[in-house]
């Protein structure tokens, strides 16, 4: 319910507008001088001020400055007599939010107090996004500009809304996989508890079993004592299963029923513990098509694709090169005492273009590289690595005879343009985007053209 102030010396007026804002379901306090007013506006829980800028011998501007100052934030509407329109506009300068002539109307004053409050809730939502968005990147630092970065944050925040979910994150190699896990993690209900990560594809089957699940005195041959599995350990937290595609198909059956039944069974035990867990899972791997393969259970993907993430690989988003390479200049600069400010254009555009097979994690390893061999101000075209300063350029394809054969100049164009769009095709697997990433045209223009060209 919000809380609301009337600051005015005369209560019979306090007690009208009480009345008008209580039968809207308002809580309404009142004051009768600022000093009343500034007392509760200390008390911190205020959603709106509804202040006279007539109070006896007190100046209400005087009083107006002396509540924003206390709470900058604080939302205040100005009642005014006639003849005091120009204190008001004063009024307005110092923050407030509007003013109303008296006699005002009830139906007036709803419409108002109720724009105002809904003022109030925008701001505050905006605060909290603002703040969410730091707290996050100090405990995750995850940074992007791309459009497919923005879509990735914000499923981050849907998803964190609902604690009980499982993920499925899908990406290549050195996409920030465990990052995503991380900040959807920091962002739930579960942040307190622990976040536990495991490789599954660095176990064999019965080793990954007993870390999972845990054992029991005696189970096997080493098993010397009880030991607590990482499903337990992450009990109320989230457990960040990592190379999910690599699990042997029977620790994958098992895992299934512990989905299935929030139940689990220590190896070599008897009874069932129940667990309260969110489960992240992540691959490399393309697991339809280890489905179809026979390698990966289609009950179990279903059962882990509750909410499906796809990191795209760096080179599909290459908006957030710049900004991943400043953000790692900014880290090494601290961490070796470097002093780089800046990067070449032609340094920039060569990263730009460069395809990063081994997407974040390489860009890191690279400025990590160049930050130990050199020192700034600009981080130059010569300090990269040769992979990337004479990375190999699409070559212009050959016009031979037998493509101008008899044709005129725009036939030949049509065929060698029809030609190149299919060498980027083949180049990117029939992935559009990165093929009109390799072509330097928009995605729109490719699509078209591969329709008049039949591709």
């Amino acid at each position: 319910m919000e809380k609301i102030l009337i600051v005015d010396d005369e209560a019979f007026i306090r007690e009208n507008v009480e009345r008008i804002l209580k039968e809207d379901g308002y809580s309404v306090v009142g004051a009768a001088n600022g000093r009343e007013a500034l007392e509760m506006v200390a008390e911190g829980d205020l959603d709106l001020v509804l202040l006279d800028l007539n109070l006896g011998t007190e100046d209400g501007i005087a009083v107006l400055k002396t509540l924003k100052e206390s709470d900058p934030e604080l939302l205040v509407i100005i009642i005014t007599g006639f003849g005091s329109v120009e204190s008001a506009v004063d009024a307005l300068k110092l923050g407030a939010f509007h003013y109303m002539k008296k006699p005002f109307k009830a139906d007036a004053l709803r419409v108002i107090v109720k724009l105002a409050l809904q003022t109030q809730s925008l701001k505050r939502e905006v605060r909290n996004f603002r703040k969410g968005d730091l707290e996050l990147f100090e405990k995750v630092p995850i940074v992007g500009a791309s459009t497919e970065f923005k879509e990735i944050i914000h499923q981050v925040k849907e998803i964190a809304r609902y604690p009980g979910s499982t993920v499925l994150i899908t990406g290549e190699s050195g996409t920030g996989k465990e990052l995503v896990a991380k900040a959807i993690h920091h962002l739930s209900d579960r942040c307190e508890a622990p976040f536990i990560e495991i490789n599954c594809a660095s176990l064999p089957l019965n080793l990954l079993e007993s870390e999972l699940f845990g054992h029991e005195k005696g189970s096997f041959t080493d098993a010397k004592q009880r030991k607590i599995g990482l499903f337990e350990e992450a009990d109320k937290g989230t457990i960040f299963l990592d190379e999910m595609g690599e699990m042997d198909p029977a620790m994958q059956s098992k895992l299934l029923r512990v989905l299935e039944e929030k139940k689990l069974r220590r190896v070599g035990g008897t009874k069932n513990i129940d667990i309260d867990v969110r489960v992240i899972a992540a691959t490399n791997r393309n697991l339809q098509r280890a489905i179809r393969d026979g390698s990966f259970r289609e009950d179990l993907y279903y059962r882990l694709n509750v909410f499906p993430i796809r990191i795209p690989p760096l080179r599909e988003r290459r908006e957030d090169v710049p900004v991943l390479t400043k953000f790692y200049l900014a880290r090494y600069n601290r961490a070796f005492s470097r002093n780089f400010q800046e990067i070449s254009p032609e340094a920039l555009q060569l990263m730009e273009d460069y395809n990063w097979p081994g997407n974040i994690r390489e860009l890191k390893n690279v400025i990590e590289r160049i930050c130990i061999m050199h020192n700034g101000p600009v981080l130059r075209l010569e300090y990269l690595p040769r992979e990337i300063s004479q990375q190999d350029r699409p070559a212009a394809p050959a016009i031979s005879s037998e493509l101008l054969g008899d044709m005129g100049l725009e036939e030949t164009i049509e065929a060698l343009e029809k030609k190149i769009i299919a060498s980027a095709l083949d180049r990117s697997h029939s992935n559009v985007l990165q093929a009109a990433l390799l072509l330097r045209i928009p995605r729109g223009t490719l699509r078209y053209k591969m329709a008049k060209y039949g591709l």
